[in-house]
């Protein structure tokens, strides 16, 4: 052998040396790979598996034995009905032949990622997903599949949960009694919005979303930087006040809570919008409302105190005039003070009126003869006024106090005539209307039938200002020395004192609208019995007053009258006197309102005394209030202060002939 042939030799040993070292590196690095493959395999959770094209396993992971509970060994001869059911083995049947079908067509199938219901060992379902694909020979032929089945139960539970919180969410979004919006973070484009928030600004969903709150004006440029600049540097707005424009062009006021969130990978910001106009208006008329509540406990007070004075003055000079001839040279004089009384008699009667004390004589009227006949007397003081008058033919009568309804009427007259120097139109109008018709007013109103009056004139109107205090005592907008500020204060006081109520529309230059509602009443008018002079008695008569100059006066004038009188100075002496002499005091004349022991309390140890007792009350107030609860325990009577002695002779006379 040649040194050439020896040489060409050793070159192909080597050569096959290095081949040899090449085949034993890969055939390591190929057990290196399988024994990572299958650590893989043997720890996943996720089972995976081959199967020839009869679907029957050739391999399978361990994690079968967790997954299903079935031993390795069992797997081996379980089918796929057997751990699948009906109807998920239905669908993944048709599904593998469909793709098998096109993988011998040589087609490369792609089977989808499926959902399935699986069976475990013990009887209860699992879902699972399941990923296979096919394995091909070397000649392209599909020879069996591969897949990896996961159990997604916890899962699906968030996908629940979640579809669940966006329906809460959805459903708390669309029924919120609140505008809610979602706009985009950055531009302000609207993303979503929910019928109250259409409501709120008078647009439609599909007007809204896609545009701005820049687009449709919502906010003035101001309020626009400054909920921007508080979203951008605390991310959040609680409670931030603004003037919110809607579609009409109108500006409510609205609380503004606004977030900002993320959604997804977009930043978005919530916002809820409280329309506080109706709260803030509704917030306003009670503070008015309590501030007229006070003024009216404070003209109450003062007007009976003023009853009391006036009741002095009253009996002294009836005292004085029932002793002396018309052709006194002191008489005209005298008679001038009685009218001065009446006058002061009258504005405590509008004080009461305010406190809602006022009514004290209440029988069915006849609303409509009230305004026809106040009307007609009105119309001949201001001819430069035409009156129209629609008065509805059948409508309900009032259980209420004639005398009132009419101070009530005058004034209203009076107040349209100021608001009309030069004259105008007055627009009378009554109906019969129920509490559903008194629906969007300010106050709830008691179910039931209602009179309503309605009186507008074309007057010079009334600004913000006034209406607020429209109704308090004293407030006036006349000159000095031509108007109290009592005409309107009366008006409401006797409205609500009459279980009414009472509605305000005025701007300027365009007149002002009163609409006043009073309880219908089913019951009769019958018309009172006239007397004319005081009428004379005998018997004994136990008179209760804390008011030194009333008792004084009061008894003098029961004397004159022909009756014999007791004086008492408190309810306790009223009931020494009453236990000593009861069996001979024909009536008592008790005075409500007393210290220590009230007009209440004192009938109270009147009745133990003698159940039968007649009792006539007397007060500087109206018979509203304790006077009615004494009556309704048996009270035979009420006069209020400060009475003529033609009324108090005829209560007295009426109380002592009964039974």
């Amino acid at each position: 052998m040649n040194f050439t042939a020896i040489e060409e030799l050793r070159q192909r040993l080597t050569a096959l040396e290095d081949e040899n070292r090449r085949l034993r590196e890969r055939i390591e690095a190929h057990r290196e790979r399988e024994k990572k493959y299958r650590f893989l395999a043997e720890n996943v959770t996720d089972v995976l598996f081959l199967q020839d094209m009869d679907l029957d396993v050739t391999y399978v992971s361990p994690s079968v034995t967790s997954l299903f509970g079935y031993s390795l060994e069992e797997v081996q001869a379980l089918k796929l009905e057997d751990i699948m059911t009906p109807d998920s083995l239905s669908r993944a049947l048709a599904s593998f032949e469909e793709a098998a079908s096109q993988a011998r067509k040589g087609l490369n199938p792609e089977i989808p990622l499926m959902r399935y219901e699986y069976i475990r060992k013990d009887g209860s379902t699992f879902w699972g997903e399941l990923k296979v694909s096919f394995v091909y020979d070397h000649e392209g032929r599909p020879i069996g599949t591969q897949g990896i089945l996961r159990n997604i139960d916890e899962r699906i539970r968030m996908e629940e949960a979640l579809k669940e919180s966006e329906f809460k969410f959805r459903s708390l979004f669309e029924l919120s009694p609140q505008a809610i919006c979602l706009t985009e973070h950055r531009t302000g484009v609207f993303i979503d919005v929910n019928s109250r928030f259409c409501e709120l600004s008078g647009y439609k969903k599909e007007e809204v979303l896609g545009s701005t709150v820049f687009d449709l004006g919502f906010l003035s440029e101001d309020e626009r930087d400054v909920r921007f600049g508080q979203l951008f540097t605390s991310g959040e707005i609680q409670g931030m006040e603004i003037e919110f424009g809607t579609k009409s062009g109108n500006r409510i006021t609205v609380l503004v809570f606004s977030k900002v969130i993320r959604i997804a990978s977009q930043v978005c910001v919530l916002s809820v919008l409280w329309d506080v106009s109706e709260s803030r208006r509704l917030q306003a008329q009670l503070v008015q409302a309590q501030r007229l509540k006070a003024l009216g406990n404070l003209a109450g007070g003062i007007a009976h105190d003023f009853n009391n004075l006036l009741m002095a003055i009253m009996g002294n000079l009836s005292l004085v005039l029932l002793t002396m001839n018309s052709d006194h040279p002191h008489y005209p004089m005298l008679k001038d003070i009685e009218k001065q009384v009446q006058s002061g008699a009258r504005l405590t009667r509008q004080l009461l009126g305010y406190a809602r004390q006022g009514k004290y004589e209440v029988r069915p009227v006849n609303f409509n003869d009230l305004v026809a006949e106040t009307a007609r007397t009105f119309g001949r003081t201001r001819k430069d006024i035409i009156i129209h008058q629609r008065l509805c033919p059948d409508l309900n009568f009032l259980e209420a106090d004639q005398g009132q309804m009419e101070q009530v009427l005058w004034n209203l007259f009076i107040n349209a005539g100021d608001a009309m120097p030069g004259g105008g139109e007055l627009f009378l109008e009554t109906s019969n209307v129920t509490h559903r018709d008194m629906q969007g007013s300010p106050y709830d109103p008691k179910p039931g039938s209602y009179v309503r009056f309605r009186i507008t004139d074309t007057g010079t109107g009334m600004d913000n200002e006034t209406l607020e205090h429209l109704f308090e005592p004293f407030f006036t907008t006349k000159e000095k020395g031509r108007g109290s500020g009592l005409g309107l204060a009366s008006v409401y006081g006797i409205v609500k004192g009459h279980g009414g109520y009472i509605d305000v529309e005025s701007e300027q230059g365009k007149g002002s609208t009163f609409c006043l509602f009073f309880p219908a009443s089913r019951k009769s008018i019958v018309r009172p019995v006239q007397h004319i002079g005081p009428v004379e008695g005998r018997g004994n008569i136990l008179l209760v007053d804390d008011e030194e100059r009333v008792l004084y006066s009061t008894s003098k004038l029961i004397e004159h009258l022909g009756y014999r009188v007791l004086t008492a100075r408190s309810g306790f002496e009223a009931v020494e006197v009453y236990r000593d002499g009861f069996d001979e005091i024909d009536l008592v004349i008790l005075d409500v309102v007393m210290p220590e022991m009230n007009g209440a309390m004192t009938f109270e140890k009147l009745k133990e005394i003698n159940p039968s007792v007649k009792v006539l009350l007397s007060s500087g107030f109206s018979i509203e209030g304790l006077a009615s609860s004494i009556l309704e325990q048996g009270g035979d009577g009420f006069i209020q202060k400060p009475f003529r002695l033609e009324e108090l002779s005829r209560k007295m006379k009426e109380i002592m002939e009964k039974g």
